[in-house]
């Protein structure tokens, strides 16, 4: 039984470590894109032109 519940902690343990990890990595990139717009919208850079409409042929 104590073979079984090591590797049970080790597997959760596991998983908790890849759930922390995805976590901090995302709320790094959203704290990163949200500081870029702030900067973008104080630095007076121009919004994106919006996309042409594609004409048939």
């Amino acid at each position: 039984m104590s073979m079984w519940l090591s590797s049970a902690n080790r597997v959760i343990g596991s998983a908790r470590a890849q759930a922390t990890g995805a976590a901090k990595r995302q709320a790094a990139a959203t704290q990163a894109d949200a500081m870029k717009q702030i900067v973008d919208f104080w630095s007076g850079k121009p919004a994106k032109a919006p996309a042409r409409k594609r004409t048939r042929r």
